[in-house]
């Protein structure tokens, strides 16, 4: 075989001549459990742009799927994805402290910390660590900023989902997507590309804000916004800050399109990096095929193939510009897998096994399962469940045991995602397909990449490893920018009194703030100091007096744990600190 590609970019690199002190580093840092600090800047940076893909909810029988299919009816023998595969990464997270998930089984947030920052976190937080007192843990695209570079989130997803969220937001439960969406705003992102326009807009808009709309408050910052593929297209060849809502909700599936008001994965992404290559430092691109994961959860097998091709198509672009390009390290992988999918059916009988999996068919479902529904709906007889399901896939043959199941979601009590399970798992069987779960699995995921980052991640790794390799590959520091967010914020758990107090736990606070805390069992008394400043806490009354003087500040006691209102932290350190509400986190400066 001839020299590829990626030999012929690392060779141009190792001929630099700055080969032999980088390279040691790179093999010492790479290796899983290596003492070195794996987030410390290399001496030399071997790409100028970083490009992360993450099929969202993509495992290996995902892409296999994709590969019959584009093998069947579009005349390929292998996806784009194929020609760059290295490896595969490790997904779990850590013990939720919310809720008794071990942490075996990641979410999309956790996942996601883990591939931006670098750290492991708990199921549900986005870039903070896993503590009472949590701490913001910065991504590669924040530290990218701090070292010059043009950054973009890119994703079919709701742009406050939790992929783009962890790139460059930090809070404790990723469902405060108003707060996700308010931190972009001061987040320094160049480029935002995706759906959710819900969670930027009020409820008078159809939003879900409850303050205000603050899509004027990012074209004040000098971003220009965008509704349609013809209004990004349109966009000034000057344009620098973008924001652009396609939809108040996720795009719709690929299958659904019936228009081109919608962009494209390819087509947003083409923006993304027409824009922000004109930085000469370079950028920083995340770029998300979001509804793989949507489809999966539904075990809506049409709509998911659908869904990887679109963004294997979306790698072929990436692959080609960073070709051309020379300078840039492109890394492709999935947060976590969803539907424990499996290709092929068994049939037991008299004779053995006999194995089903008729691709034949799978072109016909025209549809997605949410879309089948909406029709469905609409009649519920048995005969119009015949009628439209034979209109859009074809099947004119449906059993009686088919129509039951159907019809068994056809309730909008409930769940959209349940509402079509019944169709989907009726057509996943006519398929020779199979789920096990509506939910995420613990499998390994897929590792793609091309560049000098190829090097850092080939073998099995961890996801974390996604974003040290990544940092390193661009010369950013993903311990200074983190130090930097650290100065500024903490995200306290926290109770609510009755009177709409907040009180923060004792303990964790003092041991974030270098706050002595001691017990004295005779008097029953707390006493917190700090220098020259002392609160003393009655665990009877629950009183605090603050250097020997009463006060009306009081606390709460609460399953073991003693908590008390912020004056408290803020007399004992000669701090001001804020809550800032909307994000659920302490303001130190």
């Amino acid at each position: 075989m001839g020299e590829t590609e990626l030999e012929k970019t690392y060779k141009r690199f190792l001929l630099s001549g700055l080969a032999l002190s980088l390279l040691s580093a790179v093999l010492a840092g790479s290796a899983l459990g290596a003492e070195t600090n794996t987030n410390a800047a290399p001496a030399a940076a071997p790409s100028k742009n970083l490009i992360i893909m993450i099929g969202d909810g993509m495992g290996t029988a995902h892409v296999t799927a994709a590969r019959y299919y584009a093998r069947k009816f579009l005349n390929k023998d292998q996806l784009e994805l194929d020609n760059y595969f290295v490896g595969t990464a490790s997904t779990y997270s850590e013990q939720s402290p919310y809720t008794t998930e071990s942490g075996a089984v990641t979410d999309s947030s956790a996942a996601g910390t883990a591939f931006a920052t670098g750290k492991k976190t708990y199921n549900n937080a986005v870039s903070v660590s896993n503590e009472d007192i949590a701490k913001p843990h910065a991504s590669v695209i924040e530290a990218a900023m701090k070292i010059g570079k043009s950054t973009g989130l890119v994703t079919t997803d709701t742009l406050t989902g939790a992929t783009p969220a962890v790139f460059a937001s930090h809070v404790r439960l990723r469902f405060n997507q108003n707060a996700i969406a308010s931190q972009y705003v001061d987040s320094g992102v160049n480029v935002l590309l995706g759906g959710g326009k819900a969670s930027f807009v009020t409820l008078e808009e159809k939003g879900t804000r409850t303050d205000k709309s603050i899509i004027a408050d990012f074209e004040a910052r000098g971003y220009q916004t965008v509704n349609d593929a013809a209004g990004l297209d349109a966009l000034p060849a000057n344009s620098d800050k973008v924001l652009g809502l396609f939809g108040m909700k996720t795009l719709p599936y690929v299958i659904d399109r019936r228009d081109n008001k919608t962009p494209s994965l390819s087509q947003m992404t083409q923006k993304a990096i027409d824009i922000l290559s004109k930085n000469k430092n370079g950028f920083t691109l995340l770029v998300e095929g979001g509804e793989i994961d949507h489809a999966a959860h539904s075990n809506d097998f049409p709509a998911a193939v659908q869904e990887v091709l679109d963004f294997d198509a979306t790698v072929k672009m990436v692959m080609d510009f960073a070709k051309k390009d020379g300078n840039t390290s492109v890394v492709v992988t999935a947060d976590h897998e969803t539907g424990g999918l499996t290709v092929g059916n068994t049939v037991i009988s008299s004779t053995g096994l006999a194995y089903q999996l008729d691709i034949n068919l799978w072109n016909q479902p025209k549809l997605s399962g949410d879309a089948m529904v909406k029709l469905l709906m609409e009649n519920t007889t048995t005969e119009n469940i015949r009628k439209v399901v034979a209109e859009h896939t074809g099947f004119t043959d449906l059993t009686d045991a088919e129509v039951a199941q159907i019809k068994s979601g056809l309730n909008p009590d409930l769940p959209s995602q349940l509402r079509a399970s019944g169709y989907n798992n009726v057509i996943a069987r006519r398929l020779g397909v199979n789920w096990a779960t509506p939910g995420h699995t613990a499998v390994d995921v897929g590792v793609w990449a091309y560049g000098p980052i190829a090097s850092l991640v080939k073998g099995a790794i961890d996801n974390t490893d996604i974003a040290k390799s990544g940092a390193k590959v661009i010369g950013a520091d993903l311990d200074a920018a983190s130090a930097e967010l650290q100065s500024k914020y903490l995200y306290p758990m926290y109770k609510v009194t009755s009177e709409k107090t907040i009180l923060y736990p004792a303990r964790a606070m003092a041991n974030a703030l270098g706050i002595t805390v001691k017990w004295d069992e005779a008097t029953r008394t707390v006493t917190l100091s700090k220098g020259a400043n002392q609160a003393t806490i009655s665990i009877v009354t629950k009183a605090v007096k603050i250097n020997g003087a009463d006060s009306a500040l009081v606390g709460i006691v609460d399953k073991g744990k003693l908590y008390l209102p912020l004056d408290v932290y803020n007399k004992l350190t000669g701090k001001s600190m804020t809550w800032d509400t909307l994000s659920e986190r302490l303001v130190l400066n």
